[in-house]
């Protein structure tokens, strides 16, 4: 399942629901609208397996948050190029299952990927 955060604008969500990328977002089809607490998102993240999520809060880019059920993919792009980049990150050859995607915490920027995985206590990077 892939879950948008609140602070993805509707716009953008707009835009993956037209190219049938198929999501939830906090506070519209899961959770409560005032979800902003990092803590509530990780219990929803903790009971629920097999999700992606996605968020603009740079304070969910902490290794200590990785975890077998889930991917954290935080996006440091460019506000209006944030479902483009989504779009990228879920066709990628590495991400393109939730196989390849779950354990990872993870920064989408515009040049590369970032990400720690369980396991592992280096970074990896990748270039789109």
């Amino acid at each position: 399942m892939i879950v948008l955060d609140h602070n993805i604008p509707e716009d953008q969500a707009e835009q993956l629901r037209r190219s049938r990328t198929h999501f939830r977002q906090i506070g519209f089809e899961v959770g409560r609208p005032e979800w902003d607490d990092q803590q509530e998102i990780l219990r929803f993240l903790h009971a629920t397996k097999q999700i992606t999520f996605f968020t603009r809060d740079l304070g969910f880019f902490r290794a200590p948050l990785r975890h077998a059920n889930y991917c954290l993919v935080v996006l440091t792009v460019p506000v209006l190029e944030t479902a483009h980049y989504v779009s990228m990150l879920l066709r990628h050859l590495d991400f393109n299952t939730r196989a390849k995607r779950n354990g990872k915490v993870m920064k989408v920027s515009t040049d590369r990927i970032t990400w720690w995985k369980i396991g592992q206590q280096r970074q990896s990077i990748t270039h789109w």
